[in-house]
């Protein structure tokens, strides 16, 4: 049992320097994103694209814990954007809201690099877009995650990320 849990932590070990050496994870192929553009990167509108993604986060929080697949996703998405321009509407900005496959810029986030591309997602871009943005993955329910969450080192991160990734996949 000892020599067991020995080659467990070893293989354990391996895998997360193959991560971080590679420094990359891809998402699944399946995946949803979801991004918000600011305006521009004056503190006025990286502060209502912050306060848009804290009211919008609960919605999405209640309506992703009905679903258990990228097409029950999407369906929920598509039902709820009436929700989405409702709490966007009430910030008083101008905006576009699409869902579709979109561009995403390179990103990385605690060591962990996500390549630019075109991804399914739904994409809110306040005013002009010209800010800096934020952005996550509602399927598998990353986004979630990443609001449990603030204090996780990358290792864990990484390990996490991989396990909610194999439960949906």
């Amino acid at each position: 049992m000892k020599k067991i849990i020995i080659a467990l932590f070893f293989v354990t070990l391996l895998f997360c320097l193959s991560i971080e050496s590679s420094g990359e994870v891809l998402i699944p192929n399946n995946a949803i994103r979801f991004r918000i553009i600011a305006n521009s990167n004056s503190p006025e509108d990286q502060e209502t694209k912050m306060q848009i993604r804290e009211k919008i986060e609960p919605v999405f929080a209640e309506i992703l814990e009905k679903s258990n697949s990228k097409e029950e996703t999407k369906e929920l998405i598509n039902q709820n954007m009436a929700k989405f321009e409702s709490i966007i509407e009430s910030f008083n900005v101008e905006y576009t809201i699409n869902y579709g496959n979109n561009y995403f810029p390179e990103k990385e986030y605690k060591g962990v690099m996500y390549p630019e591309g075109n991804y399914e997602s739904l994409v809110i871009t306040l005013g002009s877009g010209l800010g800096e943005n934020w952005w996550c993955v509602l399927f598998p329910p990353l986004c979630l995650l990443e609001a449990e969450e603030e204090e996780t080192n990358s290792a864990n991160y990484t390990f996490y990320i991989k396990e909610v990734i194999e439960k949906f996949s």
